[in-house]
């Protein structure tokens, strides 16, 4: 047997529970793929993102919905190796990859403050435009699960927010597009387990930071998110719900105790009608005690 083919079996057996089953569900509740979409598979070249692949290919094996994918490869500027680890590995998944190329590491590397963050904006701008052009509705990105948690706690710890990575946007600078993240539900260590059974190796990030990190032997702590990473560890060894709770905790807001928020144009303060609440209040107080 094709080790691809085995590789597939494997979804749908071996990791069902834990990697097939969540796929499917994050699809389903976060209504992910309707009849007629054209998805683009945006492939990075690490471990999340050509599951994701693998996944898409599955799903759309079941046919039970009417829907077209494209897998797209943006290079930002790979070194030799890492793009032949790409194609290879691409071909090795049996994944149909169509890879075009950009001058993004070129231009993040002169940037000194977020240089990541403008490299992340910069590849979905890059992502958003080809999808376009090859006639696609929507871009899926490799996010999984423990992403959703960092983000959350970086939005917190750095940020001073309550935020989240949602599971499906709206592209506000193409109309039309909208961006999906069907690995929502799944665990990177469930990934990690997955990648090591079949023997697989992916590039990591690729970026000239990174390898310059690496090179100096400073691989850990590199990065907020690594900091976050070793934070939920470090909190799963004492509660291992921990990152479940706080997944929750972005779904269970309760907003009458919520000092203040804001959706679109629109922003809230608790004190803005604490008068009114009090003098309802007082005057419902005052009226059960008539009524006695």
């Amino acid at each position: 047997m094709e080790k691809y083919k085995e590789i597939e079996r494997g979804l749908i057996t071996t990791y069902r529970k834990n990697i097939w089953s969540k796929f499917v569900k994050a699809v389903m509740d976060f209504k992910m793929i309707e009849d007629g979409d054209k998805i683009a598979v945006c492939i990075s070249g690490g471990k999340d993102s050509m599951l994701m692949a693998k996944c898409f290919q599955e799903i759309k094996r079941h046919r039970k919905m009417d829907f077209d994918l494209k897998f797209i490869v943006m290079d930002p500027g790979y070194n030799e190796l890492n793009r032949n680890k790409i194609i290879e590995n691409a071909r090795l998944l049996n994944i149909p990859i169509e890879m075009f190329e950009t001058p993004i590491f070129n231009s993040v590397v002169r940037i000194e403050n977020n240089p990541c963050y403008i490299c992340a904006r910069m590849r979905r701008g890059y992502l958003y435009e080809r999808a376009k052009k090859l006639g696609c509705n929507k871009i899926a990105l490799g996010h999984h699960f423990d992403d959703v948690i960092e983000t959350i706690l970086m939005g917190m710890f750095y940020g001073g927010q309550l935020q989240t990575m949602m599971p499906k946007i709206l592209s506000t600078s193409h109309p039309g597009m909208e961006l999906i993240r069907p690995m929502y539900y799944i665990k990177e260590e469930s990934i990690i387990k997955w990648r090591d059974k079949y023997n697989l190796d992916f590039i990591k990030c690729a970026c000239k930071f990174t390898e310059e990190y690496e090179a100096n032997g400073n691989v850990d702590g590199t990065s907020k998110r690594e900091e976050m990473k070793s934070l939920v560890k470090q909190l799963k060894s004492n509660y291992d719900n921990i990152d479940m709770n706080i997944f929750s905790s972005v779904q269970n807001v309760n907003l009458s105790t919520i000092i203040s928020y804001q959706k679109g144009d629109i922003s809230y303060h608790f004190l803005d009608d604490y008068d009114k609440r009090k003098k309802k209040i007082i005057e419902e107080l005052n009226k059960k005690k008539d009524e006695k």
